[in-house]
């Protein structure tokens, strides 16, 4: 795959083509393809930084950054998604490490957290994330919170 480009928009910047784009790939992969029926529209975005990447206008790759009290305490990322005929490339763990300095940069001295869904819990403590919560459900599905700490030098 060639080099990826990874977008960041907040609400307002988001051309209409690309808000619908990101709620199709969003509906296709949580609702759809993991038979999970929740509202996906939960009034957040309007509050997000939307992180994503396309190829000849499909988007592929998609996470939403939210700000400190918006959803947790600290900053969070969530609506994780690589388009299902691209996993395994490696295309994710990019958007992560994206996600991540775009979150540090808007707010270096802040923790992440995120709630993942239990089976990517390896993935995720690969990329520094620590388990911080037993297991619970969300909409159907196994998650655990995880936390992501970066190492403040003042």
């Amino acid at each position: 795959m060639d080099a990826i480009n990874f977008q960041c928009k907040t609400f307002k910047e988001l051309k209409n083509e690309e808000l619908y784009k990101i709620l199709r790939l969003r509906a296709e992969v949580f609702i759809l393809e993991q038979d999970s029926l929740y509202q996906d529209l939960d009034n957040d975005d309007q509050k997000a930084l939307h992180i994503f990447a396309d190829k000849k206008g499909q988007i592929f790759a998609y996470s939403r950054i939210l700000q400190p009290g918006v959803k947790y305490s600290e900053t969070s990322i969530g609506r994780v998604i690589t388009l299902e005929n691209l996993r395994g490339l490696g295309i994710g763990k990019l958007l992560i490490k994206e996600s991540l300095a775009q979150c540090f940069k808007r707010w270096p001295k802040t923790s992440i957290s995120i709630s993942a869904q239990h089976r990517l819990e390896t993935f995720y403590a690969n990329l520094g994330f620590t388990t911080v919560s037993s297991p619970y459900l969300e909409d159907g599905i196994p998650h655990i919170k995880m936390s992501y700490q970066k190492a403040f030098i003042n």
